[in-house]
């Protein structure tokens, strides 16, 4: 196992990274739409609700793997699109409507009260979400959006199926060269922990902070 990762170091790195990025950026993309998106399920606007729930609904019911080859296949018959940016935007999507979900369920869960004692006192409805309801929300879905958090990191290895440079497609190459595959899949696993694991004790940690 040291061999392999001694003599393909600059691969597993740069797979390494490549599942990194796509993750922060896939994290901090799918948590803003999906705030977005639950926000507007509870605006008091029929339109605004219809097209969160449609959004909802159709992306949390098609498999990544589908969206992100539309992306790969369709759109990038129309603009140049990368493996890495197809994998991407596929996982934000996805995730997205699950968050979507979360946080949806955090707002209606604080007390209604909060809302119309804002509006009461002259705050819009925009300004009562994101200064009372948003803040107390966050708070109850914490656990649930870890999770979501966690699963985003390990659904990034469909990057491997459009050649997205990440852990899993730099695995799959060293495996198919080396026909090493226990090693290289064993160390692959060790860097998805690397990143998961803090990230599931910090979320723990968030949450008896806030407790």
């Amino acid at each position: 196992m040291i061999s392999i990762f001694s003599s393909h170091a600059s691969q597993f790195l740069s797979g390494f990274g490549w599942t990194l990025l796509s993750s922060v950026l896939a994290l901090f993309f799918s948590l803003l739409l999906g705030s977005g998106f639950a926000i507007m399920e509870v605006f008091p606007n029929k339109v605004a609700h219809a097209v969160a729930r449609v959004y909802i609904e159709v992306f949390r019911n098609i498999p990544l793997l589908v969206i992100t080859m539309f992306f790969f296949v369709v759109v990038a018959n129309a603009f140049k699109i990368s493996g890495f940016a197809a994998g991407t935007i596929g996982l934000t999507l996805y995730t997205s409507a699950f968050i979507a979900e979360t946080v949806r369920a955090g707002i209606l869960g604080v007390d209604p009260g909060q809302m119309e004692g804002a509006r009461a006192n002259g705050m819009t409805f925009w300004q009562a979400m994101k200064n009372i309801v948003l803040p107390q929300a966050f708070k109850l879905v914490i656990p649930p959006l870890g999770n979501q958090f966690i699963n985003l990191v390990k659904n990034s290895s469909i990057l491997a199926f459009v050649a997205g440079g990440d852990l899993m497609y730099q695995g799959n190459e060293i495996a198919s060269t080396t026909f090493n595959t226990v090693s290289t899949y064993i160390i692959v696993a060790v860097f998805y922990l690397i990143i998961t694991m803090p990230l599931s004790y910090y979320m723990r940690h968030l949450e008896k902070k806030l407790a």
